[in-house]
């Protein structure tokens, strides 16, 4: 199969009849097959459910197995890679690392078996995390010592981190900063406590386009906070679409409506600064198009 086949979706049909008729030479258990490697995409996101409703005008994306590799690269996009890192541009749907539940499919074990594919004694080790359901451009160093020294001078050597957001209802303010200071609960939810109490948290954003029910912003952080653009969406009444943890009624898009867009810092070997940024994902510019508004 080519690295990547692009399907248009034109009637309401599950996902597997689906690629049982665009692929009528490869059998069920292949196809199954496809699904569960995450070689299957739905409009930009990772799908492994058989059933997986699909609708008409929706674009299907199969990806095929990344030469000379054994295993599917899940979606990832490689944006940069030297001796010291790897950047990538991560998909939705994949997690950043393993947990108790899944060990496999994450953009740590993709990238590990990418660089032993070269060397078996190469290793990968993560310098900052992306939620699961947030997509875009997430670094990872290729030694432990790179990985210390990016993360002790993080606030120096990270120039820039912008996100495209869409939350719910329309944001009054053209731009604004929101800064509070965050806690953990025992459930592991962030939450805006009292000043001095937990840790500072600063963002700001501009409303890049709104709409009665949308609105689409660019945020660029301050601090890198556990979900701090979340929980601070939430505290100004205007929650992340499909964020039910932090009070999203809403999920228009089949997923979280954040996405990491820019990352620029200081190479921590060279020193030369480098800048990675993304496309806004399709399924986020759908809401806010002239259709879509009236």
């Amino acid at each position: 199969m080519a690295k990547e086949v692009t399907l248009n979706v034109s009637e309401a049909q599950e996902l597997l009849p689906f690629l049982l008729e665009q692929f009528p030479n490869k059998g069920r258990n292949k196809v199954k097959t496809m699904l569960t490697r995450g070689q299957v995409m739905v409009e930009g996101r990772i799908v492994t459910r058989h059933d997986h409703r699909l609708e008409p005008r929706q674009q299907v994306k199969v990806l095929g197995t990344a030469s000379g590799m054994g295993e599917v690269l899940h979606g990832i996009r490689i944006l940069f890679e030297d001796d010291h890192l790897i950047v990538i541009d991560k998909p939705p749907g994949l997690l950043s690392m393993a947990t108790d539940q899944e060990h496999d499919r994450t953009a740590y074990r993709i990238l590990m078996n990418h660089v032993r594919s070269g060397s078996k004694a190469a290793r990968v080790f993560i310098v900052h995390r992306l939620d699961r359901e947030t997509s875009g451009v997430m670094m990872f160093a290729k030694s432990e010592a790179v990985q210390q020294t990016l993360q002790n001078s993080w606030r120096d050597s990270v120039l820039s981190r912008a996100y495209i957001v869409v939350v719910e209802g329309k944001v009054a303010k053209p731009e604004g900063k929101i800064e509070t200071w965050l806690k953990e609960s025992s459930t592991k939810t962030m939450f805006v406590s009292r000043p001095g109490d937990g840790v500072k948290a600063v963002t700001n954003y501009r409303v890049q386009k709104s709409s009665g029910e949308f609105s689409l912003l660019e945020v660029h952080l301050e601090t890198g906070r556990k979900n701090q653009i979340r929980v601070h969406m939430q505290s100004i009444g205007h929650p992340v679409v499909g964020d039910k943890r932090y009070g999203a009624t809403k999920n228009p898009i089949g997923r979280l409506g954040l996405h990491a867009q820019v990352l620029s810092f200081r190479h921590p070997i060279t020193e030369e600064v480098l800048t990675f940024e993304t496309a806004i994902p399709p399924s986020f510019r759908k809401l806010f198009t002239a259709s879509a508004m009236q």
